[in-house]
Formats: structure tokens, C-alpha cells, sequence
């Protein structure tokens, strides 16, 4: 009797979808969805992320370009690993939405402090670093059960802790309102610290601080030897030495990055959100981050107030604030995603 041959390419089909099914929960996964993104001191390569929707047979389900988020959530951070799951926090109640980009659907993993989630950062341990705006604080989240992991109070004064990055074996928050950095410093393995090991790097040199939002975004240069900073007030980047915290302004040629928020590094691709302008910046670096120049910018039908932005395969996923729209707790928030520059 002759023994039936499979096709080998529809079983390689059938295998890719099995496995993506099964790292997106699609329809019901037995373990808790995890995120094993790129190590905490550098980025996921982008055909890593991009190869795993490429190799999707064509009959899978197809991933939406808006998400929707909680009414009245109130979105202003995000983040994404290697798979394909965004986290957005709250700057009302500091709550962890968790999303599948693929299908849309989503929940809430952790209700938040009562306090804001702006900026967050997700690492290879499936470990969500969170910037806490007015509550002067860091979390750390875990990305599967949604467990406060650690939390960190950096200060007891006026503070806005806006955005976070992972670099150099160290968690590093910036605050709009006090010219320093909060450098969280990993132990081995990717240990979390005791809160007293925080170390606090006061920033000197170019940026002079005033009314308003100043050091936001925050970003690692190309070489991995300094951090990128925005102040959004003036619209200008800096580099920061992060062992002195001296900074020193960025030739953009005479560009500025007016409203400037979120910033995403991919190589020597800088992009940068300028939230209220509805306007993705998109830079490229010299390697020291001491110089480039704006190649282009994006605008979308879809923005509306986007705060910062995020990247998955060929996609950049950019969350709506609305800061010009009064909240409500029936206020509709989205997620718009727009095709990577």
C-alpha cells in the first residue's frame, strides 16, 4: 500500500498558524500570553517582529490598523515586545491595558495605583517598566499576570515621571519637571534592585528647564554610548552623557521637534512624536547621536493627539491621547497604526 504524502507546504503553513495561534491566544491558549521581547540594552531586530507576520498564510486573520481601548481609559504610554501584544497605561487611574494586535481584543491586567502609567518600556523577561508622572514613582509590571513587581519612589517633590528606557544593563526615567535623570541599575540577570539603589543623575550643560514639559521622550543614541532626550517645550533633542548627565544639543541643522513626546530608535532611525502638531517625525542619526536631520514627517487621518509610538513587524503603532478632547468616562480612545516610514 502506498504511503500518502503530505505537502510539505501546506504543512508549513498549518505549522506557522499553529504556532502563531498559540502566541496570540487566538481563539484559546492554555498558559497566559507572555512577551519575550529583545534584552533590556537593545532593540528587537525588525525582521525579527516582521518576519512572523510575513510567514502568516494568507487566509489568517488579518490585523486591524485602529484599536480600540477602554472608553474613558485616557491612554499615554505604550509599549511592545517581540510578540505581538501592545501595553498601554493610563494617565487617570495608572491602569495596564494589554492587546492582541491581531485581533484587537484586549483587557485589563493590572488596575493601577491611582496614579499615572505614561511612559513604559517591556523587556525580554516579559517585565513592564512604567513611568508614574505625578506620582514621582517607577513600576515594574509583570506582563503575564499583571503583579506589581517593584515599585520605585524616586522623589518626594513636584515631579512629572514622563518616559522610561531600557539601556546598558539600567531602567533610566526622565522628569518634566526636574532637571534629572532616575537611573534603575539591573543586578545580574536582569535582577530588580532594592529601592535604595536608585541612582539620580542631575542633567547640566544645553537643556535649561522652564515653565511647561521639558525632558520627555527618551531614547538611546545609534552607538548605545549616550541617551537621547526631548524637551518638548523648545523642541530640541539632546544628547546625555549618562555618566554625568551633561547634555549638549543635537544639530537637527536648524529643525526643531516642537511638542516633542515619545521617541522610538531603530538603528540610526530616530522617530519622534510631536503629540499636538498630530505628527510623527522621522529623523536619521549620525552613530554618536550627535547630529541628523529630518527626512520626513507623518501625518495620519487616524491621530488624534498621539503621545507616543511603538513598533511591531512593519508597523508603527501610535496611542490617541486626545488632549484637546475633555475625558469623560464614555470618551472613545484608540490606537491608530501606520505603516513603518
Amino acid at each position: 500500500m502506498r504511503r500518502r504524502r503530505r505537502n510539505p507546504v501546506l504543512l508549513a503553513a498549518t505549522l506557522t498558524l499553529t504556532g502563531a495561534l498559540v502566541a496570540t491566544g487566538v481563539p484559546a491558549a492554555s498558559a497566559a500570553p507572555t512577551d519575550r521581547g529583545a534584552p533590556a540594552d537593545r532593540a528587537a531586530p525588525a525582521d525579527r517582529a516582521g518576519a512572523f507576520a510575513e510567514t502568516l498564510p494568507r487566509w489568517a486573520p488579518i490585523a486591524p490598523r485602529t484599536l480600540d481601548l477602554p472608553a474613558g481609559f485616557q491612554p499615554e504610554g505604550i509599549a511592545i515586545g517581540a510578540t505581538p501584544f501592545g501595553y498601554f497605561g493610563s494617565r487617570a487611574t495608572g491602569a495596564i491595558y494589554r492587546a492582541n494586535l491581531l485581533t484587537g481584543r484586549g483587557e485589563v491586567i493590572n488596575p493601577g495605583p491611582g496614579t499615572p502609567s505614561l511612559g513604559m518600556k517591556v523587556d525580554s523577561r516579559g517585565r513592564l517598566f512604567v513611568a508614574g508622572g505625578t506620582g514621582g514613582d517607577g513600576r515594574v509590571v509583570d506582563t503575564r499576570t499583571g503583579r506589581l513587581l517593584a515599585s520605585y519612589r524616586f522623589t518626594d517633590q513636584a515631579s512629572f515621571v514622563n518616559d522610561v528606557v531600557l539601556t546598558g544593563g539600567s531602567a533610566w526615567f526622565t522628569d518634566s519637571t526636574n532637571p534629572v535623570l532616575y537611573r534603575v541599575p539591573l543586578g545580574r540577570g536582569g535582577q530588580l534592585p532594592a529601592a535604595d539603589r536608585v541612582v539620580r543623575v542631575p542633567l547640566s550643560g544645553d537643556i535649561v528647564y522652564g515653565t511647561g514639559i521639558n525632558a520627555n521622550g527618551i531614547a538611546p543614541t545609534p552607538d548605545g554610548k549616550g541617551l537621547l532626550v526631548v524637551q518638548s517645550g523648545t523642541g530640541l533633542l539632546f544628547r546625555v552623557d549618562p555618566a554625568t548627565g551633561a547634555t549638549r544639543t543635537v544639530d537637527l541643522g536648524g529643525e526643531l521637534l516642537t511638542n516633542g513626546d515619545g521617541l522610538l530608535l531603530d538603528g540610526r532611525t530616530l522617530y519622534v512624536v510631536q503629540n499636538r502638531l498630530n505628527t510623527l517625525a522621522v529623523l536619521r542619526l549620525d552613530r554618536a547621536g550627535r547630529s541628523g536631520r529630518v527626512v520626513e514627517r507623518v501625518t495620519d487621518a487616524g491621530f488624534d493627539v498621539p503621545t507616543t509610538v511603538a513598533a511591531y513587524g512593519n508597523r508603527l503603532y501610535l496611542p490617541n491621547a486626545r488632549f484637546t478632547t475633555t475625558p469623560t468616562p464614555e470618551t472613545p480612545y484608540s490606537v491608530v497604526a501606520v505603516p513603518r516610514p
